[in-house]
């Protein structure tokens, strides 16, 4: 009899960390990645895991959503999160990596294992029997997006994600800008662009006259609040900027001594810290206007641009009507989708989308059922919710407190609740862990 062998399809964060945890389990996993024989609109290598956002994995306080999330993937030995702690470059109190590097040691991490075999080549369909794990993401490639569709019996859905550029450090006017960041929370790893209400003005102005990119089809642009272009953010009116990416809150000059009236953060996209990316500056206006608005900026004024910001389409299935919330598919419990495409926001989301999947397809190779995590836990609540029916006008969601129930609590502040939700996540989790590995 043939041994049995699990199949991956889509080497994102979530296929890779699927493929990871499966493999640490003992089964024989074929993942299936068509970069870089086949791109994206997006990814510009053939590292598995590669980040074609920010290089942002968000807050590492527990009593941040974020936070806690990554700390229930640490527990769970998510490859990702190990990769990214390798990687590390400064950001404050938040969890950045080198993308470069990260994704070099994910693709390092299961080349090496001796369970894995990495498929260079694109999987046009899913497949028609066996275990198989879908991650292909939010670009998910035409033909395999018409077997999906087939086998949900349902249009796709999809918005809009925008990336922010990234400058050549090297060119940064230091002389115009200052290290700190929010609050002095951790070490000064932000470089910081500072703007007076005259600066600030003359940029919104130019930022929303600036002549925007054409999308690629005739659709209705749909955009996730989260990865809002920064033009858009400003068409909203003229001080959204100065309260939103750019608001100057717990970011004193220290050579003034005063609070700026708007900030442009830059953050180290890489260890040797030759690349800073802008902040919330995800965009789709045409390069050149991107050089010439983005100029404006003090510090920036003969910045070289290193990456353009661009604007690419994302789709996703309606999880609430296909999923279960261990991520099997109600029609074909073999069958699980992971990542991005199933609806959840963010790297670490999607990463933990994929460690689910992982271990449940294990499980199922095993012979056992795949278990459902604790709704008390930031990855359960959050795969109870993308699974739950019925749903109206489903769209993706981010890991936050409010998928966490406040029944029982005994805090009353917002802030404590948030710290007894964490500590009764972990004990969850604790308990779930050992009831996994029966």
């Amino acid at each position: 009899m043939p041994e049995q062998v699990i199949t991956i399809i889509g080497g994102g964060l979530a296929g890779a960390e699927a493929a990871w945890q499966a493999a640490q389990r003992g089964a024989r996993v074929r993942l299936f990645e068509m970069r870089p024989r086949r791109q994206t609109p997006a990814h510009q290598t053939g590292l598995l895991a590669e980040l074609v956002c920010s290089n942002s994995l968000k807050s590492n306080s527990l009593t941040t959503s974020s936070g806690l999330l990554k700390e229930e993937m640490r527990r769970l030995d998510s490859l990702m999160i190990h990769c990214a702690s390798q990687s590390a470059v400064p950001a404050g109190d938040a969890l950045a990596v080198d993308r470069e590097r990260f994704g070099a040691l994910v693709t390092e991490a299961l080349e090496a294992h001796p369970g894995v075999d990495i498929r260079r080549e694109e999987a046009a369909a899913i497949p028609g029997e066996g275990i198989a794990v879908i991650a292909t993401g939010p670009l998910t490639s035409e033909s395999l997006a018409v077997s999906i569709q087939a086998f949900t019996g349902q249009k796709m859905l999809y918005f809009y994600d925008a990336v922010a550029p990234v400058v050549d450090a090297e060119t940064i006017d230091r002389g115009q800008v200052y290290e700190a960041s929010r609050y002095d929370k951790g070490e000064p790893a932000y470089l910081n662009c500072p703007m007076s209400e005259e600066e600030y003005r003359r940029f919104w102005e130019a930022l929303v006259a600036a002549e925007k990119a054409p999308l690629n089809d005739f659709e209705e642009m749909h955009i996730f609040e989260a990865c809002m272009p920064v033009e858009e953010i400003a068409a909203r009116g003229p001080d959204t900027l100065a309260f939103g990416p750019l608001r100057p809150v717990g970011l004193i000059d220290p050579r003034t001594g005063r609070r700026p009236f708007a900030v442009v953060q830059l953050r180290q996209e890489n260890l040797e810290g030759s690349l800073y990316g802008l902040v919330g500056f995800q965009t789709r206006l045409k390069w050149g206007e991107q050089r010439r608005v983005f100029a404006m900026i003090p510090g920036l004024e003969n910045a070289e641009f290193v990456r353009y910001g661009v604007m690419h389409r994302n789709t996703f299935i309606d999880s609430p009507s296909v999923l279960l919330p261990t991520l099997q598919t109600r029609a074909r419990p073999t069958l699980f989708f992971a990542g991005q495409l199933i609806g959840v926001e963010g790297y670490m989301e999607s990463a933990a989308a994929g460690l689910l999947a992982g271990l449940g397809a294990a499980r199922l190779l095993e012979g056992k059922d795949p278990l459902a995590m604790p709704e008390d836990t930031m990855m359960g609540a959050l795969f109870s919710h993308v699974s739950s029916k019925p749903f109206h006008n489903f769209q993706p969601m981010n890991s936050n407190f409010a998928l966490l129930t406040n029944e029982g609590l005994a805090s009353r502040k917002r802030q404590d609740r948030k710290a007894e939700k964490a500590e009764r996540a972990m004990e969850a989790l604790e308990r779930w862990k050992q009831g996994s590995v029966d």
